[in-house]
């Protein structure tokens, strides 16, 4: 199964909940409360997301936390990159160093790369905007070739 980490997921949901609210400064607790994220989970999150650039801090009275860009500029894939880093399935493709004992004869090491910027793209496909509304309900996976060829009425 690939999973994203609690992380990137709560990144999403933090994200999520500022938009709800565009134009206004929000504190960790306040988006703690929303979303019942720990507040420090929320503090720590909203802090990467603002050096990200997704976010904009400001101190004082009245600040808080706000979107940097307008929900249609964000990607799931900006919030996941800013909290985990470039998307990789493996971690001989995240420039990791790795223990794989197949690392110097793997004949799939190649092909990595385009499954990876697949996900990506995937992810990046996919908006705070297209968060913000309605969630669609299917009936279960539908097969690629049935994505690829019927167009969806909105």
């Amino acid at each position: 199964m690939i999973r994203l980490t609690n992380l990137a997921d709560y990144a999403v949901v933090v994200m999520t909940a500022a938009a709800r609210e565009p134009g206004v400064r929000l504190s960790a607790a306040r988006v703690a409360d929303v979303t019942g994220i720990p507040a420090p989970t929320v503090a720590k999150l909203m802090g990467t997301l603002a050096r990200g650039g997704l976010l904009t801090a400001s101190r004082g009275v009245a600040g808080g936390f706000s979107l940097a860009l307008r929900p249609a500029a964000i990607s799931v894939a900006a919030i996941v990159e800013a909290v985990d880093g470039p998307i990789a399935l493996t971690n001989c493709q995240a420039g990791e160093t790795s223990n794989c004992a197949i690392e110097g004869h793997c004949g799939v090491r190649g092909h990595w790369g385009p499954i990876n910027r697949a996900v990506r793209d995937a992810l990046a496909a996919v908006t705070l905007a297209d968060l913000l509304q309605p969630a669609v309900q299917t009936a279960g996976p539908v097969p690629a070739a049935v994505c690829a060829t019927e167009k969806v009425e909105a």
